[in-house]
C-alpha cells in the first residue's frame, strides 16, 4: 500500500511567541509556528492524491504544499506532531473522507488517513518539550511525538 505525506504551511505566517501555547510564560525567548500534516494511505494513482490535496485542502494563494516526510521548516529546536487518537472522533478527517467518497472516481482509493498538527519551536533559552506537550496535548484524545532538531 503506497503512502504520501503532505505538510501545508501558511505563506504569510511568521513565527510568533511560543508563550501563546502555554499556561505559564517561558523564561527564554522562544517562538513557534504551526502547520498541518496529512498522511494518506492509498491504492491508485499518486498524482491523483496530490491533485485531491491541492483541490480540497490547500489554499493556493495563502498556503504552500510540501510533499514528503521531511519537515517543511528548518532551524527549529524541536517539533511536536499531535493529533486525535484513532478512537476519538476527528471531524476534519471524517469530512475529508466524505469529500473523497463524494467524488466518485478520484483516481485512488483512500485506505488510511492521519491528520496531525505540527508545532515548530524556535529560539534560544530553556526549551523543554515536555512543557509544551503537557499544555498542548490532552492524553485522553491526542497522540503525539517530539522530534529534536
Amino acid at each position: 500500500m503506497p503512502n504520501a505525506t503532505y505538510e501545508i504551511t501558511d505563506r504569510f505566517q511568521e513565527a510568533g511567541p511560543a508563550d501563546r501555547l502555554l499556561y505559564a510564560p517561558l523564561a527564554g525567548h522562544l517562538t513557534c509556528r504551526q502547520t498541518r500534516l496529512y498522511h494518506f494511505g492509498f491504492e491508485g494513482d499518486p498524482d491523483a492524491v496530490e491533485t485531491f490535496v491541492r483541490r480540497t485542502l490547500l489554499d493556493g494563494i495563502s498556503q504552500e504544499l510540501h510533499h514528503g516526510e521531511e519537515p517543511a521548516l528548518t532551524g527549529f529546536r524541536f517539533l511536536i506532531d499531535y493529533g486525535m487518537k484513532t478512537q476519538a472522533l476527528d471531524l476534519e478527517k471524517e469530512t475529508i473522507k466524505a469529500c473523497h467518497a463524494g467524488l466518485g472516481d478520484a483516481g485512488f482509493s483512500l485506505t488510511q488517513l492521519t491528520l496531525r498538527t505540527r508545532v515548530y519551536v524556535f529560539g534560544e533559552g530553556a526549551a523543554d518539550p515536555a512543557v509544551f506537550v503537557r499544555d498542548i496535548c490532552n492524553p485522553a484524545i491526542h497522540s503525539w511525538s517530539v522530534v529534536a532538531a
